[in-house]
């Protein structure tokens, strides 16, 4: 399957406008994306960690559902996207960090022509798991064509 350059890079789309609403408040970057394959990374920052100084779980689950949902809507079509919506999610915290990069992986597992499952891992710099969790997504309307829709 083919690789994807993404619309997002460090913080901002190919076209240099930033993220979109709470993408842009989060603040990664795309680090890989092909079909069934998504990874996010986040250099962490003061504003991603709760009271107790560690990533706030929030930010986890967050970036969770993004790879996660991403894996299931590659588009091999520059300038267009696929996108889904979450049905159901399911965070589990394994570890704690305060400081450096983590990556998230999502992977689509499962589907049919709408409704799609994936898991997704987040690691630290160190390689420590931090957090592992499930999905389901369905597919949105439009975005059910391979060519998904423009960005």
């Amino acid at each position: 399957m083919s690789k994807q350059e993404s619309p997002y890079v460090d913080g901002t789309c190919v076209d240099g406008t930033e993220l979109p609403g709470f993408h842009n408040l989060l603040g990664y970057r795309q680090a890989h994306w092909e079909e069934n394959e998504a990874v996010i990374e986040l250099k962490l920052q003061p504003r991603h960690l709760n009271l107790g100084g560690v990533i706030h779980g929030g930010v986890l689950t967050s970036l969770l559902d993004i790879a996660m949902a991403q894996a299931g809507t590659h588009c091999a079509f520059p300038g267009r996207m696929r996108r889904a919506i979450t049905l159901s999610l399911t965070t589990t915290f394994t570890g704690q960090c305060s400081g450096g990069t983590i990556r998230v992986t999502g992977r689509k597992r499962a589907g049919g022509a709408r409704i799609f499952n994936s898991t997704g891992e987040v690691h630290d710099d160190k390689g420590n798991l931090l957090a592992i969790a499930e999905g389901t997504f369905r597919i949105r309307s439009g975005s059910d064509k391979p060519e998904g829709v423009p960005i």
